[in-house]
């Protein structure tokens, strides 16, 4: 008869005995790596002043990327294309006010041309203007104005709300076409109420206004009763020169939405608003 051995073990014991010596290994080898693991643990959790030191890297780079520097080169203004006026750090807006008054074949000629056409802020026309470069030929002719026309003192000035078509067509730069749109824009708003508002004739170009204004003056105007603009209704905001029925029921869903209208330069944030008119619209309206 056949005798079983006193070495001779079933499969679960020969499985046993070979799990014990793999965690036997296995305790083994974390014994010998257990301090390069700890180092490794160490150096992932850097200190405080190491992670700032790593951001203002990062951020240092992240900035010379998107940081592009333009160096600005002596230009003339009435030939700014939309890239140009990019990297001056003009708006889409005004950039296309100068090409809208450059495709009816009129030209800047001067600083104030430029901030009357394109409406930049004073603190942008500051930076750029000392780059602007004029033909020689326009520099001349700017000499030669100065020394010919020379404003009247106030009281010797004609009211701009009596002259007629005649006495406008005497003004340098105005024509029989100019001096019917002027008397037709003064009727359309009642009547002139302040100097300012010969801007808003199309088609006047700068020195026109200037020489007409170095004549004419409105005196004694019309004034018409304050439109508060808080209280007013939209026929009401309507009836003002510079508003139709739209924005005038714009600028009244705008103050319900925001209980009161706090200042006249908030209107600027209603979509659709003529912001660089707001001088001229302030003269029919009141926050009280």
């Amino acid at each position: 008869m056949k005798t079983q051995s006193h070495f001779s073990l079933s499969k679960n014991q020969r499985n046993g005995i070979l799990s014990f010596w793999v965690l036997i290994g296995l305790v083994f080898i974390g014994l010998c790596y257990q301090d390069v693991l700890f180092s490794m643990k160490g150096s992932a959790e850097p200190n405080q002043e190491q992670v700032q030191l790593v951001q203002q890297k990062i951020d240092s780079l992240k900035e010379a990327k998107t940081k592009k520097v333009f160096k600005i080169y002596p230009f003339n203004p009435n030939f700014i294309t939309d890239y140009k006026g990019y990297t001056l750090g003009m708006s889409v807006e005004e950039i296309e006010r100068l090409h809208e008054y450059r495709a009816k074949e009129q030209w800047i000629n001067s600083i104030q041309d430029f901030k009357r056409v394109t409406q930049v802020s004073d603190s942008l026309l500051h930076k750029i203007s000392p780059y602007f470069k004029f033909p020689d030929w326009v520099k001349e002719n700017r000499a030669k104005r100065q020394k010919m026309t020379q404003a009247l003192p106030n009281h010797l000035k004609k009211d701009l709300n009596q002259a007629s078509e005649q006495d406008l067509i005497s003004v340098k730069g105005i024509g029989e076409t100019l001096a019917k749109r002027i008397i037709r824009y003064k009727i359309r708003i009642g009547g002139f109420i302040d100097d300012s508002q010969i801007k808003d004739v199309y088609g006047l170009g700068y020195e026109a206004e200037e020489n007409l204004l170095n004549n004419f003056t409105v005196k004694d105007p019309k004034k018409p009763a304050l439109i508060n603009l808080n209280t007013a209704t939209v026929l009401q905001l309507a009836e003002i020169p510079y508003f139709d029925y739209e924005l005038a029921r714009s600028i009244v869903n705008y103050r319900k939405l925001n209980e009161k209208i706090g200042s006249f330069e908030e209107l600027i944030k209603i979509d659709g608003f003529p912001g660089h008119k707001i001088d001229r619209i302030q003269l029919y309206l009141t926050l009280e």
